[in-house]
């Protein structure tokens, strides 16, 4: 008789089910008793058995449970051990581009052009309206002409390529604040704003990376392009075109283009998208969920085109607006309305009054979820939203 046990280990999904396959011959049993936590395999000898497909189908379940126990002991060690560890080469790297912005910003003040300065400032919508709102939550769909410009204007901002950023963003509202948020707020501002880069990700992180359902990005041909060619695209679209454009146009010198527009730039954009990780989950009002770290926040709002009210867009993920009234400093918002009126954006999705006042009455019960398409969202919330999505369609009609 063998024992195959079933770790209990925080943060480490189990089956619920109970799971029961028996040979029709009776001579081999397997079963799993959920309620005892152990999964118990029962093997009658007999030496004139003769095995079938039924039998290797059972071994077969048998090894790929051994398997599993093995992952989770191997997570569970690797848990308990964790210390972050410097990344030196990305420590570098961030240190180098945080000391180049501030020489940056004087040339900006004393010898660029204002034109050089004000490019600084354009490519923002490819992280707000791309990378987030439409790639990390669905929150609306768009045509192959407007997703090829915001993959573009999201590579120009240079945070890795759509895929890996709405991996991550889907795992840190799948997993707000533990140990398998990537940039947990509660590890503290710095972490949470940059410290996630430049450390080695906690095991949690690596492992419910894994099981964030990316299937829709895996069929947007636009994005796996980017993820495919990314490093030729990060020279073209970071380096080249940024620092090359003011040079042709207005005569810029190639000293300050290089400064301004290639590093100020990268530094610039960066730490806007940091802001809304650590000062949205900081400072500022909770009006739909006292119980969660996310805030309304006007100042990271006018910082990040709209991206201020985290613990509205926390509570809705899904809303393209992510804000209840939707033009309170919303440049995002105003940027997918104008594309749905020329017909590149379209299936917009949006909250009701009656969807927001049943969340607040339910406010604090853990429910976290990454957006439209999650396996978690609420059975009423989903059932509302795909009538307003339904009545939407047919108005288009």
């Amino acid at each position: 008789m063998t024992f195959v046990m079933c770790p209990t280990t925080p943060g480490i999904e189990s089956s619920s089910d109970d799971l029961l396959v028996q040979c029709l011959n009776g001579n081999h049993s397997f079963q799993c008793k959920n309620d005892s936590r152990q999964r118990k395999i029962q093997k009658y000898d007999s030496p004139n058995y003769i095995f079938t497909e039924k039998d290797n189908d059972i071994i077969r379940t048998i090894k790929q449970l051994n398997d599993e126990t093995k992952e989770n002991s191997k997570l569970r060690r690797e848990i308990e051990e964790y210390v972050p560890c410097i990344k030196w080469p990305d420590l570098i790297v961030q240190t180098y581009i945080h000391l180049g912005c501030l020489y940056g910003l004087f040339l900006c003040i004393w010898s660029a052009k204002i034109y050089t300065t004000l490019f600084v400032f354009v490519t923002g919508f490819g992280i707000t309206a791309g990378a987030h709102r439409l790639w990390s939550h669905r929150a609306y769909k768009a045509k192959w002409p407007l997703r090829l410009l915001l993959v573009i204007l999201f590579t120009v901002t240079g945070q890795r390529h759509v895929y890996a950023w709405a991996l991550d963003h889907r795992v840190h509202h799948k997993y707000s604040e533990t140990d398998a948020d990537p940039h947990n707020a509660m590890r503290g501002f710095f972490f949470s704003h940059v410290g996630w880069l430049v450390l080695t990700p906690h095991p949690l992180v690596v492992e419910k990376r894994r099981l964030i359902d990316m299937s829709d990005l895996e069929k947007d041909s636009i994005v796996m392009w980017q993820k495919r060619l990314y490093p030729l695209l990060f020279f073209i679209f970071v380096i080249f075109v940024p620092v090359s454009i003011p040079i042709y146009f207005w005569e810029e010198s190639l000293w300050n283009s290089l400064w301004i527009n290639f590093n100020t730039r990268f530094s610039i954009t960066l730490n806007i998208a940091f802001f809304v990780n650590s000062v949205a989950h900081m400072w500022g009002q909770k009006p739909y969920d006292r119980f969660i770290s996310p805030v309304e926040n006007l100042a990271v709002s006018i910082a990040a085109l709209g991206e201020g009210w985290h613990n509205y867009h926390h509570v809705f993920p899904w809303d393209y607006k992510t804000g209840e009234l939707g033009n309170s400093w919303n440049p995002s918002t105003t940027f997918i309305d104008f594309f749905a009126k020329v017909g590149w954006a379209y299936d917009l999705k949006s909250v009701s009054k009656k969807m927001i006042s049943r969340r607040a009455h339910r406010s604090g019960d853990g429910s976290y979820i990454w957006g439209y398409g999650d396996s978690d969202l609420d059975p009423e919330d989903l059932e509302e939203l795909e009538n307003m999505v339904t009545k939407k369609a047919k108005e288009n009609d």
